[in-house]
């Protein structure tokens, strides 16, 4: 069986690595075009591009674990998601796009605030480039982590490489090849594998649930329900057992993705502002799709599993047990490089967007304001190198949670930059303060509030995600500091 399998992942390892030798040859001259792809992105490598690096691991490990063990009430995530995803194509990403060009041309997150609020330029630089390094190390671990389960599930016993664990072999390997290609193309190198891999991911999601509900030993619709029924009537119930806290906590997810900056630099990258609709109804067809796909594999793959008497320790794993008992060798490694896009089309990005904030706003800003675009373009890859190992050694212990390290990432995005962006973008009277002051209080309230296990139990109840009160105070904490005091020099936001 191994044969086939790794056929399939080597012909997918080699695709993604021609495709960053291409992009090389294309888009690395310039820290823009190393960084930005040189805002050349189509509607439909931008959408698929925001959308895999969106969807990462979770969306085949995550989300299928957790529809497998609370039922259709965790779908919940996935209907916030959705709302939040086309709030964010609507108001944020014409906006973005037109407003980073009219500021100075900026092409990082940072580098935008601080031109938009130029007397607090230097702060904000630093504070915004400190939050996106901290919580991407932690969002690229969890990408790692997944690359890792996958190859302790899937190749138990097979890889052996220096005494080395599968789980280990798993992070080497899943960070080696996005590293490859990653450094060697830039962000047009990671935006045309998103693009592949965009086009895998939704191919298995449609693919996996179909064979698992009606394929040998599925049964087909009727009786899945009747076996779900049989487990736990509240399987297939969206709001048996769930609380107004669970409830919120669940899709007040999609409240992160005005602050996530991997997927908003696609923004900033598109083509052209014209192009921002095309590419919206492309990328939220793509997300409708996904995300159905995931939550029917988890909800039947619960159904098969029990039917058949499979023993399945940890539900996160559910998609990799089932692709490796239903398919031939060839088709099962497939889905294996499905996965492996989810988890590499994430991290690839995340590693990119940290790489550019340590490139120019950190080395440009402090150490070298003259360096030449070619010494921007390989600090850039340096840092790429050192933000990955950083996230590997994090992923290293195996025990960690997918699902709970992108919630503790997404969260602290969502909370410190989702409130900025927006008011930057539509609210005349924000200024630098305010910014500030929001970046500050919605990153610390998010990790104040994990310390403190909130987000487990609160107040004797259950917990409440972290992002709800994080974005809540970073909002108001922006709009009173930008009411209280007066930063003369600020631009304002583009009429529309």
């Amino acid at each position: 069986m191994a044969v086939g399998v790794w056929i399939s992942l080597f012909l997918y390892f080699g695709l993604m690595i021609a495709i960053g030798l291409y992009a090389m040859h294309r888009s690395t001259a310039s820290a823009e075009d190393y960084m930005l792809g040189g805002r050349t992105l189509s509607p439909k490598v931008a959408a698929l591009s925001a959308g895999a690096s969106d969807m990462s691991g979770w969306l085949l490990l995550g989300l299928p674990g957790a529809v497998y063990v609370s039922g259709l009430a965790s779908a919940w995530i996935g209907v916030g998601l959705f709302a939040g995803a086309f709030l964010n194509w609507v108001f944020v990403a014409p906006r973005l796009r037109e407003q980073t060009v009219h500021y100075g041309n900026a092409i990082t997150i940072p580098a935008f605030l601080a031109v938009r609020f130029p007397t607090r330029a230097l702060c904000l630089r630093t504070v915004s480039a400190i939050v996106i390094v901290i919580f991407f190390a932690i969002y690229t671990a969890s990408g790692l982590v997944a690359g890792g389960k996958l190859f302790e599930s899937a190749f138990a016993g097979i890889i052996n490489v220096g005494g080395m664990s599968d789980y280990a072999v798993g992070i080497v390997l899943t960070l080696g090849v996005v590293l490859a290609y990653s450094v060697v193309g830039g962000f047009l190198a990671v935006s045309m594998t998103d693009f592949v891999q965009g086009c895998i991911m939704i191919l298995a999601l449609v693919l996996m649930p179909a064979v698992v509900l009606f394929g040998e030993g599925g049964g087909g619709l009727a009786r899945a329900s009747q076996t779900l029924n049989e487990v736990d009537p509240t399987l297939l119930s969206w709001t048996q057992g769930l609380t107004m806290v669970g409830w919120l906590s669940a899709v007040t997810w999609g409240l992160g993705y005005f602050g996530q900056p991997h997927i908003i630099v696609r923004f900033m990258a598109i083509r052209s502002v014209e192009d921002v609709p095309t590419a919206r109804n492309i990328g939220m067809s793509w997300m409708g799709i996904s995300l159905i796909g995931a939550v029917c594999l988890g909800l039947f793959g619960r159904a098969y599993a029990v039917r058949n008497g499979l023993d399945v320790a940890d539900p996160e794993t559910i998609f990799i047990i089932l692709s490796k008992l239903l398919f031939h060798p060839l088709i099962t490694g497939f889905l294996y490089a499905a996965l492996l896009a989810a988890i590499m089309s994430t991290i690839s990005s995340q590693l990119l967007v940290s790489s550019s904030s340590l490139t120019e706003d950190f080395y440009r800003l402090f150490l070298r304001r003259k360096a030449t675009e070619r010494e921007c373009v390989n600090v850039g890859r340096g840092c790429v190198v050192a933000v990955g190992l950083v996230a590997a050694l994090i992923a290293s212990d195996p025990d960690f949670q997918v699902l709970a390290l992108v919630s503790n990432a997404w969260a602290g995005f969502g909370a410190a930059f989702g409130p900025l962006i927006i008011l930057s973008l539509i609210w005349p009277r924000t200024n630098g303060a305010g910014a500030i002051a929001g970046l500050v209080a919605g990153a610390a309230t998010v990790m104040i509030w994990i310390s403190l296990g909130w987000n487990a139990e609160f107040m004797g109840g259950p917990g409440v995600y972290e992002i709800i009160p994080g974005f809540i105070t970073a909002w108001v904490a922006i709009t009173v500091l930008s009411l209280i005091t007066s930063d003369a020099g600020e631009y304002q936001p583009i009429e529309r």
